[in-house]
């Protein structure tokens, strides 16, 4: 590819016969369903971004909140004579 860049490939002319070579293989009525394909798939792709964007974001700023959160492992009562229960028989 940097071969082709390289010798002046990418031209406007370049790609008019780029173009004029994609019309005669897909025709006229085809590449208009090409292209609203190709921007749906890019729609959804924009969307799946801005979603792990959002939730990274939104993880990031609740984990300090939720260890705030997290109730204390030791009993906050002195009272520990509980008798044990008696095993059915």
């Amino acid at each position: 590819m940097l071969d082709l860049l390289a010798f002046g490939f990418g031209g406007p002319s370049e790609w008019m016969i780029i173009a004029v070579i994609i019309l005669v293989l897909f025709g006229g009525t085809k590449i208009p369903e090409l292209m609203r394909g190709v921007g749906k798939g890019v729609g959804e792709l924009q969307k799946g971004l801005e979603e792990g964007k959002r939730q990274l974001h939104q993880s990031m700023h609740e984990e300090p909140a939720e260890a705030a959160k997290t109730p204390d492992p030791t009993p906050k009562s002195a009272d520990t004579t509980t008798e044990p229960s008696q095993p059915a028989k």
